[in-house]
């Protein structure tokens, strides 16, 4: 598969958070060419403000593989990762974290904060950001225009 098409597999993961009426982030991590973890944010409904979807897919691989060492794994996610996310991918040694859109208020890969690129850190992923950008902001923004709706 092309980084894409694992794109596209984390964008049928946000689909399912949104009809699940959580904020539309999904992420997979492959292995090998293999989707090892597959997910999506879950944070209304575990009420738990860790449970994102790149804290679920990087904690489903580590059980998968019993070692919390990713070092040779990717992480695909919809939106460019939090601190606390970019935090888990350095301490799980992901090796690329592929992301869509850009997050200009939260992002701490390439916009707020560059955390991977902080020398102190003993571990520094790279990153590719804007894979499939438009959709992964359009799902975005539609939950959130739908949220302002309903209010």
């Amino acid at each position: 598969m092309t980084e894409k098409e694992y794109m596209k597999t984390a964008l049928e993961e946000a689909r399912l958070a949104f009809s699940q009426d959580e904020v539309p982030i999904g992420a997979v991590i492959v292995r090998n060419g293999e989707i090892l973890a597959r997910g999506h944010n879950l944070r209304e409904t575990t009420h738990s403000g860790i449970w994102h979807a790149e804290m679920k897919v990087i904690d489903e691989a580590c059980r998968k593989l019993g070692t919390w060492h990713l070092d040779d794994c990717d992480l695909y996610v919809t939106l460019e990762p939090c601190p606390m996310c970019a935090g888990a991918c350095i301490q799980s040694r992901i090796r690329n974290v592929y992301f869509g859109a850009y997050d200009p208020k939260g992002g701490s890969v390439a916009t707020v904060q560059r955390m991977f690129r902080k020398k102190a850190y003993n571990h520094h992923p790279s990153s590719h950001g804007g894979i499939l950008k438009e959709e992964c902001a359009a799902i975005l923004k539609e939950y959130f225009k739908s949220k302002r709706k309903n209010k």
